[in-house]
């Protein structure tokens, strides 16, 4: 599914309060041990009128067993400095909460 970076953007500013524009489209693969576990486009936004963030990274990923979308919209925030950094930081966060 190709995403819709107004809706993207949309996401970003609410979920952070402040104004994002589109900067770039990231594509990213994640592996582990040899598998990809994570494959897509992170979308790259710089964000205006944040306290701490300049930049953020913004993506959707199925719901399994639905038709819905999860939306990510994580800031540019030691330790994520790069779109793969913030795919890796999701996943883990992703499987412990699903514990």
């Amino acid at each position: 599914m190709k995403e819709n970076i107004d809706q993207l953007k949309k996401i970003v500013e609410q979920t952070h309060y402040c104004n994002a524009e589109f900067l770039e489209a990231s594509p990213v693969t994640d592996t582990f041990e040899g598998r990809t576990v994570w494959q897509g486009i992170i979308y790259v936004f710089n964000v205006q009128g944040h306290p701490s963030a300049s930049r953020c990274y913004a993506w959707s990923s199925p719901i399994e067993g639905s038709s819905k979308r999860r939306y990510y919209a994580v800031l540019h925030v030691p330790p994520i400095d790069s779109p793969q950094k913030t795919v890796k930081a999701s996943i883990v966060y992703d499987y412990k909460s699903d514990k």
